[in-house]
């Protein structure tokens, strides 16, 4: 049964009853010698008393029981609603004029719940947010050893026999060189793309080493993988470095921008120099590197080149700007521009 016809029944039952109470009580009060009377009693003539007594209590029961059932469904509804932002997950909105005295416990009640689904949503973010650090570091730590296994691989196979053909290549060409003009042509022209190889080979396990600086300055890692390449290419290699102090995010950035700029010079550049420079100058901190290759087209490149977005990306990820300029048969130049800001302290005394 509907909770408004639940309350006309209870209103009826409550007129009647009180009704009849004060009829009792009257007619105690008052008592008739006749009860008769009462059936031949007409008002105005023409209603009988006792039904209009009746009526009359029929109808404010009625009246009294719609009002107050329609008053408690728009409170149940009230809640309904509540209810249900609090399901699909919306904002608990209540407001002072809902805190009715009836429902303020409720009230009270729900946002406690709503406090809990916040709290335990919060849980779960943070939950799922570590569980995905943890996957992600694991996997980066997957990825460093298998960088490690092919460069040692690479390095210990691959690299040897190209060296190996590369001496019994130049041994042919200059001990014995055939007398043949079209042989002789190839010959050197195989020699050259085995050097070739072998300066793709070396950009390939420069890109295989671990990108992180492992606990050097970004100073100490620039001259040791600068060193390292001076004894493994045919190339002048030149560097100045200042001691700076700079951010642990902005010393991995420039150095694996610096690790980018010198693999491309290897693989493409067919440079016999290479100049690096570490600087700070006008509150920035600038990382210049330069070569004496064969140039390229610096605006051709940037919408087709993976290694010049990446450089890119990373220099803006410090707040820095990235500017290459590139003639053909003159060189590279590539500088990285950060801006030096200085931390302040937020100490009171």
């Amino acid at each position: 049964m509907k909770l408004i016809l639940k309350q006309v029944v209870i209103g009826l039952l409550a007129a009647l009853g009180l009704t009849l109470l004060i009829l009792g009580i009257t007619f105690l009060t008052f008592p008739l010698e006749d009860w008769g009377q009462l059936l031949d009693t007409y008002l105005m003539e023409d209603i009988p008393y006792l039904w209009f007594i009746l009526a009359v209590a029929v109808l404010a029961g009625m009246i009294s029981g719609v009002t107050y059932g329609m008053v408690w469904r728009q409170k149940i509804n009230h809640i309904q609603r509540k209810l249900d932002e609090l399901l699909k997950g919306q904002k608990l909105t209540i407001n002072d004029s809902d805190s009715l005295r009836e429902l303020h416990h409720i009230y009270k009640q729900l946002e406690q719940i709503d406090e809990k689904f916040k709290t335990q949503t919060q849980t779960f973010q943070r939950m799922a947010t570590e569980r995905a650090n943890e996957r992600e570091k694991s996997l980066q730590e997957v990825v460093v050893q298998e960088r490690n296994r092919l460069a040692r691989e690479l390095h210990d196979s691959v690299s040897q026999q190209l060296f190996a053909a590369s001496m019994m290549m130049s041994a042919i060409n200059e001990s014995n060189p055939p007398k043949q003009e079209s042989l002789s042509k190839q010959l050197s022209l195989m020699e050259k793309m085995i050097h070739q190889s072998q300066l793709e080979m070396r950009a390939l396990l420069l890109h295989l080493r671990p990108v992180a600086l492992k606990g050097k300055t970004l100073q100490e890692g620039i001259e040791e993988l600068l060193v390292e390449l001076t004894q493994k290419v045919p190339m002048k290699v030149d560097w100045q470095l200042e001691d700076l102090k700079l951010d642990k995010g902005i010393e991995d950035q420039l150095f694996r921008i610096l690790q980018e700029s010198v693999s491309n010079t290897l693989r493409h550049a067919n440079a016999n120099s290479l100049q690096v420079l570490l600087i700070e100058r006008d509150e920035n901190f600038i990382l210049r590197v330069v070569d004496d290759g064969i140039g390229f087209d610096v605006d051709e490149a940037k919408t087709s080149s993976y290694g010049l977005q990446n450089m890119q990306e990373r220099a803006l990820e410090i707040g820095g700007t990235l500017k290459i300029v590139s003639l053909e048969n003159e060189g590279t130049r590539l500088e990285v521009k950060v801006p030096h800001l200085e931390r302040k302290d937020c100490s009171h005394d």
